[in-house]
Parts: C-alpha cells; structure tokens; sequence
C-alpha cells in the first residue's frame, strides 16, 4: 500500500514538474486564479488554482487532488500529507493540522 501511494505522489510530482519545465511568458509568472479569489488566503505559487469555499482551500487545477492554504495538503488512505510545495519532500500530518472544510470532506 505504502508502495502505491509513493509511486501516486511521484507520478503528481513528475506531472507538475513537466509544467514548470514550459517556457515562461514572464521571468516572474503570476499564479492565475480561476473564480473569485480569497481576500486573506494566497493562491499558491506554481500555478493556476480556484478556491472552494466549501473546502476552505485553493484547488490546483493541474492536479486536482492537492489542496493550497499557506501549505500544500494532500489525502492519501484515510490520512493526510503536507508539503511546501507540491513537489515535496511531503510530511505526514493529522487531520487536525488539515483547514477544517478540507478535514470534514473527507470524513
């Protein structure tokens, strides 16, 4: 099991990688934002994203199982992951650590 979820968070990494890989417009390019954004929580910083509001969180459109707020989160069996930045290194975390409307999604 453990096997799966290493190979299901490398293959995310590799698809988030292979887009950060395509040339820019921009050296400095700005996160895009589809709908209405928060007022206090950034969206993050590599890429577009829309906010729930039911979830409390950023959605990365590329990769729809991972969550932004100040952090990046990710569910795998019943127990939650964290990290910086999408591509890791990812930490285990409780559920208690998770935005509350995130935590009660998968409940």
């Amino acid at each position: 099991m453990h096997n799966c979820r290493v190979l299901l968070l490398a293959s995310l990494m590799l698809g988030l990688a292979a887009c950060s890989l395509q040339p820019s417009q921009s050296s400095h390019p700005t996160p895009q934002v589809s709908g209405k954004p928060h007022p206090h929580f950034a969206p993050p910083p590599q890429g577009q994203s829309h906010w729930d509001p039911q979830l409390g969180v950023h959605v990365i459109d590329i990769a729809p199982a991972l969550y932004y707020r100040e952090r990046t989160y990710y569910h795998w069996n019943n127990g939650w992951s964290w990290a910086v930045q999408p591509n890791g290194p990812w930490q285990a975390c409780p559920s208690s650590a998770v935005p509350q409307g995130l935590s009660r999604h998968y409940d």
